[in-house]
């Protein structure tokens, strides 16, 4: 025993001496401490107020140091200051970036200091400017680097070619704007590489190609253009992202390890190449939103490990085989708005808790609610084949489809009466709720088994808290006893009042008359109805009250609607020239107008029963900071019970319900005309449309009538579209107007136009920007 005492003994006095002296290096705790002024003392860094502890023992969930040999290894802070707003010109921002005095090559050469670095990350901290290619002092030992969601801009410098070492190179959420780099096959040793969300342009980069470590490649969010080659060599990739830019090609060969693939949002055309059916590990494939065509390959859907197929918003037509299957791990399939006709195959059928499936705004011959005429697909296969016939067999088609319009005109009255009343079948799961005792139009019954029927839903819940129930002493400790200073205005849907909830949130708090026609039970679900429409383009609900035992004038009988506060103010305000904090050019209308028509596309189809009607104008039009465009006062007469008011004029249930769903189709279509000429001229709707509505096809009465900003910053294509789109929707016959997906499609075909013809966005961009 004696024995072991003494080793023991002998041991702790030498972990002591040895382990407990192995501190970080004076010089070591300098550099950090200099970082630390760099960073303005930002408050994840107060741990390291007291000098006497050793840094390397020290981290947080914000804060991580990895010391070897007394010497900093790994370094990673997140700080708190979230890079994205709109028009950032290359300096300081207050409360955004780090000061005017920050300099980013003084930063980067404090940093080089640290040489036994091996990953550094330096996330949201506010680093504003180029980025200096003293980054290059790393090359012999840097493997990480991650400074996403900052503000440097410019180029990425040549140099860091040099970092041989380097595995992880991640620049997301930045404002990169030169054209893609070409010297990515000098880092041999890349495993990712995440360029996301830059402004990034120009041809894809060869030089990847080579780079045969690659296993994640995400660039998506930027303009990259052209054509996409092979991919086929990446023979380690693993995930691939390009959405969201201005890719034009046919889509090419994919490594056969595959496991994710972003592909949505370009404009890839012609066929999916067939070699996709055999990728095995795929499982998430995303190609929405691009022009292909033909008939998605069946091999797609029976992948072993697919779990997430998109293909929407496409061209694709044709008919499904019936023996197409699907694999045992599919649970999401969207097919929606192609030009697909007949049957689906039984695995598409029906969805069930595992798996969901969407095939709205194509031509089949099921679930006729969301369906279009079968010509509708039609003529889009004739016009698509005609592109490659000779000039014969296009004149030859040609015939053909003026011999089907006679026929069609023939016939006209059977497909009207079949196919034009398409809000009686979209508003079929309200046949029952017409029939109750309620005046609303919803039963309850109906109510409490509302559901979603697309993911769509699950994403809109994110970023928000959930709808809970406020007190009214909530409410009136929100807005100082409903004080006036707090009073924003009356509109339409009650008064609305600005409040700051406990946690600090800012609110507006709507009042609304609460109608005794119906039982507190049944007002209850309507609001939990109403609760449930959650989508990032739609003003979020937080939460309501319902009070019934107030004296005064804003607590007898009313129902409070608690919402979230969209500090950017109304559309219509920068449309009116009211604001001199933005002003919105032709992309940036054009991307408010494809927002909003998103948000209405969702309350159509996202939820059943769908809501129409929806208050569609541009007051009710709201940006955030960061001019994300969001549509208010949304689902209204669910509470309001305006279902009354079609029935005092002795129209029956069918004339109700198409009302109902042509009035969004028609508003929006002044919502397009008001972002076009302005909300002073549109404001003599009656009047605009008998005098002025055909001088917008000619180029002398565009240059009169329409907004001069939108004149000097679009092309004449782009605008050209969305006054054809906004012309079938202000169609004084409601059957002639079209489907919000028609609309939305057209929006989304005018601003790809725009993206790759509008030189006029910079050139406003640079002229206005001194001027704000």
């Amino acid at each position: 025993m004696g024995w072991c005492d003494t080793f023991l003994l002998f041991w702790f006095t030498w972990s002591f001496f040895v382990l407990g002296t192995n501190q970080l290096q004076p010089s070591q705790t300098q550099v950090l401490l200099q970082l630390r002024k760099q960073f303005e003392y930002p408050p994840q860094l107060e741990i390291w107020n007291d000098h006497t502890k050793d840094f390397c023992l020290l981290s947080s969930s914000k804060v991580n140091i990895t010391c070897q040999d007394n010497f900093v290894t790994e370094l990673r802070i997140m700080g708190d200051k979230l890079a994205k707003v709109s028009g950032f010109n290359g300096f300081a921002i207050p409360n955004q970036t780090l000061s005017e005095s920050f300099s980013v090559d003084s930063f980067v050469a404090t940093l080089a200091r640290l040489t036994s670095l091996r990953v550094l990350s330096l996330v949201s901290l506010g680093i504003w400017g180029p980025f200096p290619d003293k980054i290059h002092r790393f090359s012999s030992s840097l493997e990480y680097l991650d400074l996403s969601s900052n503000f440097l801009f410019g180029s990425v410098p040549p140099k860091i070619s040099t970092m041989v070492k380097l595995q992880t190179l991640k620049l997301d959420d930045n404002f990169f704007n030169t054209t893609v780099p070409t010297w990515f096959d000098s880092l041999s040793n890349l495993i990712v590489l995440s360029l996301r969300n830059n402004q990034f342009k120009g041809p894809f980069p060869s030089s990847i190609l080579s780079i045969t470590t690659l296993t994640n490649l995400i660039m998506s969010s930027n303009d990259i253009s052209g054509e996409l080659p092979s991919l086929s060599t990446l023979s380690s990739l693993r995930v691939l992202d390009l959405s969201a830019n201005k890719l034009h090609s046919v889509l090419t060969d994919m490594p056969e390890g595959l496991e994710l693939a972003f592909l949505s949002n370009n404009s890839f055309f012609g066929n999916i190449p067939r070699q996709y059916g055999r990728l095995s590990r795929l499982q998430h494939l995303d190609m929405s939103l691009n022009v292909l065509g033909g008939l998605p390959p069946a091999a797609l859907f029976s992948l072993p490990n697919i779990s997430y197929l998109n293909i929407a918003s496409n061209m694709f037509s044709g008919i499904f085989p019936d023996h197409l299957s699907c694999g045992s791990k599919l649970e999401f399939v969207d097919i929606s708005n192609n030009r697909l006709m007949g049957g689906l195959p039984y695995c598409l059928s029906a969805n069930s808790e595992n798996r969901v499936v969407k095939i709205d705004g194509n031509c089949l011959s099921i679930d006729m609610r969301h369906q279009h005429a079968e010509p509708y697909c039609e003529e889009v296969n004739v016009n698509k084949q005609s592109k490659g016939k000779n000039a014969g067999i296009f004149v030859g088609v040609i015939v053909g489809i003026f011999v089907l319009v006679v026929l069609l005109a023939f016939g006209s009255l059977f497909l009207w009466r079949t196919y034009c009343p398409r809000g009686l079948s979209e508003q079929h799961v309200l046949q029952k709720a017409l029939k109750d005792s309620s005046a609303a139009g919803f039963s309850s019954e109906l109510l409490a088994n509302a559901r979603f029927v697309s993911e769509a839903a699950k994403l809109g819940m994110q970023g928000l808290p959930e709808c809970r129930s406020f007190t009214l002493e909530e409410l009136k400790e929100a807005t100082n006893n409903f004080d006036n200073s707090a009073f924003m205005g009356e509109g339409s849907c009650g008064k609305l009042y600005r409040g700051r909830l406990g946690n600090g949130t800012l609110v507006v708090i709507r009042c609304l008359p609460w109608s005794k026609k119906y039982s507190i039970r049944n007002l209850k679900l309507r609001l939990d109805l109403l609760a449930k429409l959650r989508y990032p383009h739609l003003v979020g609900l937080l939460g309501h009250s319902v009070d019934v035992s107030g004296t005064d004038d804003c607590s007898v009988n009313n129902v409070f609607l608690i919402s979230e506060y969209m500090s950017g103010g109304s559309f219509r305000t920068y449309l009116a020239g009211n604001s001199c904090r933005k002003v919105f050019n032709w992309s940036e209308r054009l991307a408010v107008l494809i927002s909003v028509a998103k948000g209405v596309h969702f309350l159509h189809t996202g939820v059943i029963p769908g809501f129409f009607n929806n208050r569609l104008k541009t007051n009710n039009i709201l940006l955030n900071e960061h001019w994300v465009a969001k549509l208010s006062d949304y689902g209204m007469s669910i509470i309001l019970e305006e279902t009354n008011k079609f029935g005092a004029k002795g129209e029956g249930h069918k004339s109700w319900q198409m009302t109902k769903l042509e009035d969004d189709v028609y508003s929006f279509g002044f919502i397009l005309l008001e972002a076009l000429v302005g909300p002073s001229i549109c404001a003599k709707r009656e009047e605009f449309l008998l005098n002025e509505m055909a001088s917008l096809n000619s180029q002398d009465g565009r240059k009169r009538i329409i907004d001069p900003i939108v004149q000097t910053t679009c092309s004449q294509e782009s605008l050209s579209a969305v006054i054809s789109i906004m012309n079938r929707c202000i169609s004084l016959e409601s059957c002639s107007r079209p489907s919000i997906e028609d609309v939305l499609w057209n929006l989304q075909y005018a601003s790809q136009i725009q993206a790759t013809t509008g030189d006029g966005d910079h050139r406003f961009n640079t002229s206005t920007a001194s001027h704000q």
